[in-house]
């Protein structure tokens, strides 16, 4: 875990950061120079170690390991963190017609992007299925705190629980009464109140580059979230095609054909992570369309033949050509794991 602080206009610029979910997750504030940061980054690693033991498909004890182990038909005892978590992936995965599916940790695991080396026999009895999505095979009980599988579904949260996880660093940050601030993990980044120059919070949106990290374009963000998911960070090659971690539901497979990136900026930061994977999935056409349909901010960024690079943006706050360079400062949003 690492901080820095720097005087700013009478308030302490504080950084904080430290390591989370295979990454570092990372808060920046400004306080009253007598603030020790320290209980501040204690609970902020906290929250995140929390998440992470509660949703992380790396972690065999985890709570949803255990979910995963239970057999069809048997309720099983859950955290309200994570009964959270899967209920809004249910709730997106309805409104995205399967495009997000949180019941795709059997395909994610057969092709090589967890814990477990690919798998060509796991990889063929993916595709082969049959499938069931979450939303259709699984139940959830609030009032009792509970969940229960009606197929073997092998569970998956890695499109989502990091944006849930930026969402509780802000909400720890809110609890010592630090109500402007810019948190994230890795990529997603949820910004809350202005700067202490009256200024929104600036994001770098990853151009969609695999050899280097250089920003496309610059967000300016208060009380929102933004999240990106990219087909040039993680991906796994095979007869020389370079495949997205990114799964079609469909086919229980890598995305073929898919945009380079999307970014979408919401309410949360667990929405915005979501949906950034529901249009990926459901590609540049009919993920536009979606994006338009429910009032969704979304920037597609294209790749055509020979690589180069197209935008679309859907909703008012792409309806104008955004900054093309970083200024000083800005932090990035590109794709996590």
């Amino acid at each position: 875990m690492s901080k820095t602080s720097t005087e700013t206009a009478g308030l302490r610029r504080i950084a904080l950061n430290g390591p989370t979910m295979g990454t570092r997750w990372s808060a920046l504030f400004h306080a009253d120079p007598g603030l020790d940061p320290e209980p501040v980054r204690a609970a902020l690693q906290a929250a995140v170690a929390e998440v992470d033991a509660q949703m992380s498909t790396w972690k065999p004890e985890s709570d949803l390991m255990r979910l995963n182990a239970a057999a069809p038909g048997a309720w099983v005892p859950v955290p309200a963190r994570l009964l959270a978590v899967l209920g809004l992936g249910l709730e997106i995965g309805r409104a995205s017609e399967g495009a997000f599916d949180i019941a795709m940790g059997d395909a994610v695991t057969a092709w090589g992007f967890g814990p477990d080396a690919a798998d060509p026999a796991r990889i063929r009895a993916a595709m082969a299925g049959p499938r069931w999505p979450a939303a259709d095979a699984l139940e959830i009980d609030v009032a009792a705190a509970r969940v229960r599988k009606h197929a073997p579904l092998r569970l998956d949260l890695n499109g989502i629980a990091k944006g849930y996880g930026a969402d509780r660093l802000i909400e720890v940050l809110a609890g010592f009464g630090i109500r402007a601030a810019l948190a994230g993990i890795d990529g997603e980044m949820r910004a809350t109140g202005l700067r202490p120059d009256g200024t929104p919070w600036t994001i770098a949106v990853e151009a969609p580059d695999p050899e280097r990290r250089a920003p496309h374009a610059i967000l300016a963000l208060e009380n929102a979230a933004v999240a990106t998911s990219g087909d040039y960070r993680h991906w796994v090659e095979v007869r020389g095609r370079r495949l997205s971690h990114s799964m079609d539901p469909r086919r229980g497979a890598p995305l073929v054909d898919a945009p380079a990136s999307v970014t979408v900026v919401a309410r949360t930061c667990a929405e915005a992570d979501a949906w950034a994977t529901a249009l990926m999935v459901m590609g540049a056409e009919r993920g536009s369309a979606c994006a338009r349909a429910r009032g969704l901010d979304a920037l597609f960024l294209l790749r055509d033949a020979e690589g180069r690079i197209e935008a679309r943006g859907i909703g008012p706050l792409f309806a104008e050509d955004l900054p093309p360079a970083a200024p000083s400062g800005a932090m990035p949003a590109h794709p996590a794991a």
